[in-house]
């Protein structure tokens, strides 16, 4: 049996990438990478917070969360039973309608590349409406650089509106020698032993990368102008410790009600090069500089 620290995982795998996933509690994705590779995702078992309902654990990987956070609601210990069904070209994880909000997460393997599609599912199982976003979050391990696309040009033809807008947590500074801020893109170098920062900003081409080791990670996700989004209009965000990065995703803030879903779709892409259409030639410059 296969196991993540003492708690039985499943594995899905095509001829390019394997993932582990629990099979009880969560959902929760706890490795992840090419055949071969490291596991690039942060593994912290150890890793929790306590609230009133018990301790919470991230454990590192991936998972589904859900904005505004709230504490103890955001919080509530995941760490019990599971549903698992196993699908032609993956795997669907739900959690047991325990609680108001109920999570699953589908997993589809591409049969024929490095790439994994990810439907983060919320539904109201309580009895009354409530406003949240959902949030697709994964944890890596540090030494990495994380690439963040920047909108360029004006947001109108007269040039006289601003094109984007960057939210700050309180605890981020503003010269921390990890962010590297650029016109096109903005970058965190994903060294340790710094403190806490994290920021936030509406990312109109739908997709954020990490690359750590020699492998380029990409997840793409839908945007939906003009709709709604957390922290001041956030679909995208980034927090950075001592001990992992994580790339964070959102969807539109969606007043759910009682019986109703929503839905985050990912597409993870996993790629051994920087020769990839995406990537310009001067984020290949300065990968290739901090990388050497």
């Amino acid at each position: 049996m296969n196991d993540f620290y003492g708690l039985p995982t499943g594995i899905l795998e095509n001829e390019h990438i394997w993932m582990e996933y629990l099979t009880t509690g969560g959902p929760r994705i706890v490795r992840f990478s090419a055949h071969g590779e490291s596991n690039l995702l942060a593994e912290l078992p150890d890793f929790f917070v306590e609230t009133t309902l018990g301790p919470f654990y991230f454990r590192g990987g991936h998972r589904l969360w859900r904005s505004p956070e709230l504490m103890p609601d955001t919080y509530l210990p995941d760490n019990g039973s599971l549903v698992v069904e196993k699908l032609n070209d993956g795997v669907r994880l739900t959690q047991p309608a325990e609680t108001d909000i109920v999570k699953s997460v589908e997993i589809r393997l591409f049969p024929d590349r490095a790439a994994v599609t990810l439907t983060h599912r919320l539904c109201n199982a309580g009895s009354r409406a409530v406003k949240l976003s959902p949030w697709a979050i994964t944890m890596f391990r540090l030494g990495g650089t994380v690439i963040l696309p920047q909108p360029v040009g004006n947001a109108d033809p007269q040039g006289l509106l601003n094109n984007r807008i960057l939210a700050l947590w309180p605890y981020t500074r503003i010269n921390d020698p990890r962010l590297v801020l650029r016109d096109d893109f903005f970058l965190i170098r994903a060294n340790p032993n710094l403190p806490p920062a994290k920021i936030g900003y509406y990312n109109p081409y739908g997709w954020l990368a990490y690359w750590l080791d020699g492998l380029l990670f990409r997840k793409k996700f839908d945007i939906h102008p003009g709709e709604e989004y957390p922290d001041g209009g956030c679909n995208a965000e980034s927090f950075i410790n001592d001990r992992f990065v994580e790339l964070e995703s959102l969807g539109p803030l969606t007043r759910l009600a009682p019986g109703s879903c929503t839905s985050l779709i990912e597409t993870w892409e996993l790629y051994d090069t920087l020769n990839v259409p995406f990537i310009p030639d001067e984020i290949r410059e300065v990968i290739n500089k901090i990388t050497r």
